[in-house]
């Protein structure tokens, strides 16, 4: 898919998301501080390996989009928002999409991963365990190692059929957990 359709589906999707919130973050837009606590409640088949640290725990809400393929809906890419957990007024820290990638809204760091292990929820996407492939920029994302999707709700794909190019976004929210390497 040609970059500038996929950067306007997922700026399509980022609006379902935030249900005509308007995401406007400016360069050197101070974060509230975020206290990581040392331990999230996780499936044990999601539980990061010994030697790192948690270092940020954020609410997301956002849309699974799919896409129809063969007959079947497939995931195309999700599209959220982050905020710190504890910010009552939701101000938007991070983006998440396709790749998977998440990109910090207030200093532009960003960290890629991979999906290593999925532990399944009835009537909602799975919680994962994600292992960085790739960080980039100095900031929150910085040596991420580890990302933990906890507490999904929503983003089930439908259980009807599909036809043609259609396509369909999904409300979910879920936590992510990121970690870094104890020092």
């Amino acid at each position: 898919m040609k970059l500038a359709k996929r950067l306007a589906l997922t700026t399509t999707a980022l609006a379902v998301a935030t249900a005509g919130t308007l995401l406007s973050t400016t360069v050197g837009h101070a974060a509230p501080a975020q206290s990581a606590t040392a331990h999230v409640d996780a499936p044990a088949a999601l539980k990061v390996p010994d030697g790192n640290r948690l270092t940020g725990v954020f609410a997301a809400k956002g849309v699974q989009t799919y896409t129809c393929a063969d007959g079947a809906w497939k995931l195309l890419e999700p599209a959220a928002t982050l905020s710190y957990k504890r910010d009552r007024a939701h101000r938007p820290v991070a983006l998440h999409s396709r790749g998977p990638v998440w990109v910090s809204t207030v200093d532009g760091s960003a960290v890629n991963a991979a999906a290593l292990v999925t532990s399944p929820k009835a009537g909602t996407i799975p919680e994962l365990l994600l292992k960085a492939t790739a960080t980039r920029g100095a900031g929150v994302f910085t040596d991420v190692t580890y990302i933990q999707r906890l507490d999904t709700a929503g983003g089930v794909a439908p259980a009807t059929a599909c036809t043609g190019a259609d396509q369909v976004s999904v409300p979910y929210s879920a936590t992510y957990a990121f970690y870094k390497p104890a020092k």
